[in-house]
């Protein structure tokens, strides 16, 4: 953990110290990554970057430095930025997880039965609809079921908000990068670092 302390507030420092061993050091990985990357984005001192990144919460940026949004699996990190609202997130194509029970839990019925309960699209329909969830600063708890995903369409739609999001997925050698965004906002991709931890 030393190697990252040095591009931690006294804040970020303080958090983890009321964090569990493992749980301190991703937090402070984590915020590591950001500010060094942000630093380089913006061509300032990793402790000049004014990002609120408290844990467990989406981390923030004064509104003229654009937005950012993070996920990691086991063996990745990822950041995305943008001048616009982007959600991101990042999983292991490969992970072992109980999709089945997962599926007939939260998807939608249309879902299951055309997926034919396969683990991959599964998958992916989790991925993206944690990529709305940070979008929009939701809830994996209180959105799960909210969020609609239609197979071949790149959009997520969202029930009782009436948000509708676009969507693109990225296959990237072992990992499934999904990100959502509003309208056509994304006339590129927005910026993204991956790191392995």
């Amino acid at each position: 953990m030393g190697c990252v302390t040095h591009v931690s507030t006294s804040s970020e420092l303080q958090i983890a110290s009321n964090l569990s061993q493992s749980r301190a050091k991703i937090f402070l990985e984590t915020r590591y990554y950001m500010r060094d990357a942000l630093s380089a984005l913006f061509n300032i001192n990793p402790m000049k970057v004014p990002i609120t990144a408290y844990p467990g919460k989406p981390p923030e940026l004064p509104n003229s430095m654009g937005y950012i949004s993070i996920s990691h699996c086991k063996d990745a990190f990822i950041i995305g930025w943008h001048r616009e609202n982007i959600g991101i997130d990042i999983e292991r194509s490969d992970r072992n997880f109980n999709y089945q029970k997962l599926a007939k839990k939260y998807f939608q019925k249309e879902n299951i039965k055309n997926y034919n309960l396969n683990r991959y699209l599964i998958l992916k329909e989790w991925s993206a609809i944690e990529a709305a969830i940070k979008y929009d600063r939701g809830k994996l708890s209180r959105d799960i079921k909210e969020w609609r995903y239609k197979i071949n369409e790149e959009n997520l739609y969202h029930e009782s908000k009436k948000i509708k999001l676009n969507l693109i997925q990225i296959p990237f050698l072992d990992w499934t990068i999904s990100i959502a965004y509003k309208n056509n906002l994304l006339t590129k991709l927005p910026k993204i670092i991956c790191s392995n931890l």
